[in-house]
């Protein structure tokens, strides 16, 4: 298959998958299905074309960095409070399995710290249609979930910047440096988020035809200023769209103006460049086996840890809404597969994210035909 057939088997796919997550009901597969897409054409995808596909999904997974921070509406910091702390303590009890796993999966400690963070994180958008339609969950207790649901989010990205940060530069002065530019970037773009939101609101407002390439350009503009102080481009994205979640025009959030480029096309190429570098015979290997084995005991542990130890409330199947992580998770591989000799630790924590992912979407209550957000929309959580 040369290039050019195998850039319209790409096309052909692009169209056709988020329609079909549609008709199952699940819109929010249509991430994952583009991650086992890609796996399943690793095998005849020509270097040029997976390189090219790579580059390309760098800026997909920065706008899928700030669309993750838009979504994210927090609570007032006394609500916000006694909810991290529950949500530390969940995170916590699960750190020593999955720590252990990920040493069985041969993670080096850092790996497997980085492996803890994504894994105990919870993607929103991806967890949040379940939660809507969720029949169990009394109203105390769905407030409480959701809230519990952004800061495990909010948790997995922060620590990730920090991990990313010793896992570039080792435990060095430099290290230090990092770590205090990420502060200054997070410091400035709170402080000047007003300002920010004036100018997304400028741009909304009296611009049409170029309003969703301005929108696109000042986000990398600004990633681009928060990469040179020491915070990496994706995560200065993530606190971006952190600060400026409540920008709305015409009804709608700001990533609806932006997603023909993100949502239809730069983010699905991401997912799928992630399959594409996952080789087979790592998926059919021990390191593919021990990814089941890790998402079904990590089902298991989250179970016990629901009904025995710290009840979530709303049944015992609720504690799922807290398993959807694929956004994160890619977070972590896409940092670990940077490295050479680490590519087949990010395809173990991309495959486990997968099994984690998919069965816990395909678990959770289905919206109705009148109520499914658009496929692959985050669908924003609103304020509570």
């Amino acid at each position: 298959m040369n290039e050019i057939e195998v850039i319209i088997c790409l096309i052909l796919l692009f169209m056709g998958v988020p329609d079909f997550c549609r008709w199952l009901g699940r819109p929010t597969l249509v991430y994952p299905a583009f991650v086992t897409f890609g796996l399943l054409l690793a095998p005849i995808a020509q270097h040029d074309v997976v390189l090219m596909l790579e580059q390309a999904g760098e800026v997909g997974f920065l706008l899928l960095l700030f669309e993750v921070g838009l979504e994210i509406d927090t609570p007032a910091l006394r609500v916000f409070l006694p909810v991290l702390r529950r949500s530390i303590w969940w995170a916590l009890l699960q750190y020593p399995v999955i720590f252990a796993l990920a040493q069985l999966a041969g993670l080096q400690p850092l790996g497997c710290f980085i492996a803890c963070a994504a894994f105990t994180g919870c993607s929103v958008g991806m967890g949040y249609p379940g939660w809507k339609h969720h029949p169990d969950l009394p109203s105390k207790a769905r407030t409480l979930f959701l809230h519990t649901m952004v800061s495990l989010e909010i948790m997995a990205i922060v620590l990730l910047a920090g991990e990313s940060a010793v896992y570039e530069n080792g435990f060095s002065w430099l290290l230090f440096l990092k770590l205090g530019g990420i502060a200054v970037v997070v410091f400035l773009i709170s402080r000047f988020a007003t300002h920010l939101e004036s100018l997304f609101g400028f741009i909304l407002r009296t611009t049409t035809h170029w309003r969703m390439h301005l929108v696109v350009l000042l986000v990398l503009v600004i990633c681009a200023f928060g990469a040179r102080l020491g915070l990496s481009a994706t995560k200065t994205a993530f606190f971006l769209g952190l600060f400026l979640s409540r920008i709305h025009h015409e009804g709608q959030p700001l990533d609806a103006f932006i997603a023909p480029i993100s949502q239809r096309f730069l983010i699905p190429v991401f997912f799928f460049s992630l399959g594409l570098q996952v080789r087979w015979s790592v998926l059919l290997s021990t390191t593919g086996l021990v990814a089941v084995g890790a998402a079904l005991l990590l089902f298991g542990w989250r179970w016990v840890i629901n009904r025995r130890i710290l009840p979530l409330g709303g049944g015992d199947k609720s504690f799922l809404l807290l398993c959807p992580n694929l956004t994160i998770v890619a977070l972590a591989a896409s940092i670990l597969m940077k490295n050479s000799p680490m590519v087949q630790s990010g395809s173990w924590v991309l495959i486990t994210g997968l099994f984690i992912s998919i069965p816990a979407i395909l678990l959770l209550p289905k919206p109705t035909a009148a109520e499914k957000p658009k496929a692959g929309s985050g669908d924003p959580v609103p304020a509570h």
